[in-house]
């Protein structure tokens, strides 16, 4: 049997007779044993139907134009495969069928086109999958590495079979160099193009992954927080402009749950629970993740939302961009006395060092109350303030002994 050979196969789905008794045809192309459908929009009689001469008949003047349709899509389908045998060195079903149907065959698909499909994806999935800020993300990184194939070849796209590692360390020097982004910035542009290279790995549009001899070059950013003095300075302060005591409260409540800005201003009141333990209890989905948030409330947090319980209807706290929230913290910082550069985040990080592990909070109770995927990320963030607390325990223990 000659895999090479290419067989075409007209076939009918009778299982799906309409009310004029037709059914549908379907074309079958067989190539290297792999088999690829797809349906010619023509219907026919079963009872006028020759599958050996794969044509309809007798010879009526619906047959004829049925026949002669037919006719075309496999001379179309053998154009196609002609074309790819003579500009292609290696090819399989799905190619055909993409070529036939006037589509980038997958070996010819390029990075940009890739990137623009999966972009186009997660925008009709923005709020049942994804965020807004995750599709700005990706295309972000997408119009960088598009700069980057301008700059470095003269063109507006470049092909997947001619990706290999060189490409990836070019591209990580011209965001460094030409686009000064930082080492952390530089990893996440590179990151995120490394999944549309496994994207394309995986419908088979390349076969070796050109990123595996790549190195990232990791750096390790010390964890800011507010320590036990600092946050009770911020707490014990009664600011004389009304719109700092709110941001400064918005904060401080954030210190005690670890929402993030996105969860703290989606945050409603249909969202407080009363939990198992006849606690008051936070329960909504994380917007980074889409994991479920579960987050017992302590006496400080409570006394925020009492604090702002007729603001508004449905929300929680007062409404706020984070630009503006930012701004504000910076000068509540400076009014405070406090040496650090205060931002939303920085509440998030006082959640998961000052309130929880400086309390023996153990870590995976930590991952999950902050709503991380894996308790790997909450490790890589936190370790050194782990190793902190267990130094300061043997100091203790020492001076015991």
């Amino acid at each position: 049997m000659n895999n090479n050979k290419l067989s075409i196969l007209f076939l009918l789905q009778k299982v799906k007779l309409n009310k004029q008794g037709k059914c549908p045809i379907k074309c079958r192309i067989t190539f290297h044993q792999d088999r690829k459908e797809f349906s010619t929009g023509l219907f026919v009689n079963p009872k006028q139907w020759d599958s050996r001469l794969q044509k309809a008949k007798p010879p009526n003047e619906e047959n004829i134009f049925i026949n002669t349709q037919l006719g075309l899509i496999k001379n179309e389908i053998n154009q196609a495969f002609l074309f790819l045998q003579v500009n292609e060195e290696e090819f399989d079903v799905e190619d055909i069928f993409l070529q036939y149907k006037g589509d980038t065959p997958k070996r010819n698909k390029t990075i940009l086109q890739l990137f623009q499909e999966h972009n186009d994806r997660i925008e009709k999935l923005i709020d049942k999958e994804y965020s807004i800020a995750t599709l700005w993300k990706f295309k972000q990184a997408r119009q960088l590495l598009k700069d980057f194939i301008k700059y470095s070849f003269n063109k507006g796209d470049y092909h997947f079979k001619d990706l290999d590692l060189k490409f990836i360390q070019d591209y990580e020097f011209f965001l460094k160099a030409e686009k000064s982004l930082a080492i952390a910035t530089t990893n996440k542009m590179i990151q995120r193009f490394r999944k549309i290279v496994k994207l394309a790995i995986s419908q088979d549009i390349v076969h070796k992954d050109p990123f595996i001899n790549y190195k990232v070059k990791h750096i390790k950013k010390e964890i800011v927080y507010l320590t036990t003095e600092e946050l009770s300075k911020l707490e014990k302060y009664k600011f004389k402009t009304a719109r700092l005591q709110i941001v400064a409260d918005m904060f401080i409540f954030c210190c005690y749950t670890g929402l993030a800005y996105n969860e703290m201003a989606n945050l409603e009141k249909s969202h407080i629970v009363i939990g198992f333990d006849h606690n008051e209890w936070i329960n909504m989905k994380r917007a980074k993740t889409q994991q479920t948030l579960s987050i017992p409330l302590l006496n400080k947090s409570k006394m925020m939302i009492e604090k702002y319980k007729n603001v508004d209807e449905t929300k929680v706290l007062p409404s706020l961009s984070n630009q503006k929230f930012n701004t504000y913290l910076k000068e509540i910082a400076d009014i405070v006395g406090i040496d650090k550069r205060l931002t939303h985040h920085l509440a998030r990080r006082t959640f998961a060092t000052t309130i929880l592990l400086y309390n023996d909070v153990p870590m995976e109770i930590v991952s999950e109350l902050l709503g991380h995927s894996k308790i790997t990320i909450t490790q890589e963030h936190y370790a050194k303030v782990v190793n902190k607390k267990v130094s300061e325990q043997m100091i203790k223990l020492n001076s015991k002994l």
